[in-house]
């Protein structure tokens, strides 16, 4: 049977027309009605292709304005468009020695000054001038660096994270990076993982003191700049608060991919492996969260006739969960969407862009849109547009403009979480000497308060693994393979 979509009346567009010219709904009222509605979202169809890269494009930003879209790509090059006539404005060498992960434009720079951060570790700056683009290394990372976010409203100053769990905050004024922290499991049980690999990192736009950093574990956690003293003479490093979802608490088969913040200060996260999750401020589990399940917590509780108080608590901690897309294959970004984010939107592993109420958690909107895998969405910063990126080398725009609404497919499959494991499941040398590296750097830090024994031990053992990893990737290359190595999943 056809899945049909119920008619959408237009009594309530003519209404709000009448009331504006009525003036009993303001003009600012009336647009935010407009670019929220549900009828343009469903006529959303692609409007243009933006063709120039030659490769993966992995990074999608609008500026200020809007009116410009900035992309990065495997082919290293960062372009900036005129997205309403795909014409490529300006095209230009990062500077990268490895796939460009992240371009953005600071805001109040005329549009002169861009940020990247790749798949080389590199954070650069790109100047641009009457005399061409000059780029240049601000800070570097022990393995990739996926993310980089700048503070709202800030011409100067963003913050960086990496595969080492190293977190960053550079200033442009004395072009100076200064180590924050690194990003290191809740408890001991996971000794195997001397720091967790970060994917992502945002900022409240609220209260941008607030950031939160996610990555190979099921955590998001939340910190406060403010609490860091830069003398350097404190143990900067412990979160605020943390969020997860209740039954991904010690399951150490997931991971985070993607992050984003709503202008109400919602946190959205999306999951490897797993599914997307919307927390507010209230659900936090707190600066030291306790490394069990609470959901088996209230279980003992009811069993034993103890404090149900718990399991009321943990009932209103259950996030939002959009379900749906898959999020398996590669680090993919999350986002919201709307004048007041009305909308959750995501890419998936099928080539498809998934679009969700985000009250509610109601799919509205599935648009193929990669015959591969999308990674990267990015919503404009003022009217109902969007772009979106992934394997294919061309970039997409999507308008409002199709004259039917077509209605959800009825072959979706619904994508069930399965314990598969974390994209690290299988690291790559690199990332093992990475993990080395890191181990290095803490020993000769501070922070270790003598306790050498332990990461002693644990370098050796990871040193052995990595001989013992290239062994046996040495061999495996002798019979031969399909050539799809482990950066095809970091695209």
């Amino acid at each position: 049977m056809k899945n049909e979509r119920a008619r959408t009346s237009v009594d309530k567009a003519v209404v709000d027309v009448w009331q504006r010219e009525l003036g009993a709904l303001s003009t600012r009222n009336f647009a935010h009605r407009l670019a929220a509605s549900e009828d343009l979202v469903l006529r959303l169809e692609i409007y243009k292709k933006l063709e120039k890269h030659r490769g993966c494009v992995n990074a999608v930003s609008f500026n200020a304005d809007g009116n410009i879209l900035v992309s990065g790509s495997d082919d290293k090059r960062v372009i900036l468009w005129d997205w309403e006539t795909a014409h490529a404005k300006l095209t230009f060498q990062s500077g990268h020695v490895n796939n460009v992960f992240q371009a953005k434009i600071m805001p109040y720079s005329d549009d002169r000054t861009l940020l990247t951060c790749g798949a080389d570790g590199q954070v650069r700056q790109a100047q641009i001038s009457e005399h061409g683009v000059e780029t240049k290394l601000l800070a570097k990372h022990q393995g990739r660096a996926h993310k980089l976010a700048i503070e709202p409203g800030s011409p100067h100053i963003f913050y960086t994270c990496g595969e080492d769990g190293l977190v960053q905050h550079i200033d442009l004024r004395t072009a100076a990076s200064t180590e924050l922290f690194t990003c290191r499991p809740v408890d001991d049980s996971r000794a195997h993982m001397p720091f967790i690999h970060l994917n992502a990192i945002a900022i409240d736009p609220r209260n941008p003191n607030l950031f939160a950093v996610a990555g190979s574990d099921e955590y998001t956690r939340l910190y406060d700049i403010r609490k860091y003293k830069w003398h350097g003479s404190t143990d900067f490093g412990q979160p605020t608060d943390h969020f997860c979802p209740p039954h991904l608490i010690g399951d150490d088969q997931v991971g985070i991919t993607g992050l984003a913040f709503s202008d109400q200060s919602e946190l959205l996260v999306s999951y490897n492996d797993e599914l997307i999750y919307l927390f507010t401020w209230d659900m936090g589990l707190g600066p030291n969260p306790v490394p069990s399940s609470p959901l088996s917590a209230c279980n003992e509780a009811s069993e034993t006739g103890l404090d149900h108080s718990v399991m009321d608590a943990n009932e209103k901690a259950i996030p939002q969960v959009y379900k749906g897309h898959r999020n398996c294959e590669t680090v993919k970004g999350v986002c919201f969407f709307g004048p007041k984010s009305d909308y959750v939107v995501s890419g998936s592993d099928c080539g498809s862009i998934f679009i969700w109420k985000k009250k509610g958690g109601e799919l509205i909107r599935v648009m193929e849109a990669d015959k591969d895998v999308v990674n990267c969405i990015e919503s404009h910063p003022h009217t109902t547009v969007l772009a979106s990126s992934g394997i294919e080398s061309d970039v997409k725009i999507w308008t409002p403009k199709a004259i039917d609404k077509p209605t959800l497919p009825i072959n979706i499959k619904q994508f069930k979480p399965k314990p598969s494991g974390w994209l690290y499941r299988l690291p790559t040398p690199q990332d093992l000497m990475v993990q080395l590296f890191s181990l290095q750097r803490w020993e000769s830090s501070p922070e270790r308060d003598g306790e050498n024994s332990s990461s002693a031990v644990a370098s050796q053992e990871l040193m052995q693994l990595i001989l013992a990893f290239n062994a046996r990737g040495d061999a495996s290359s002798d019979e031969g393979g399909n050539g799809s190595g482990p950066e095809y999943f970091f695209c």
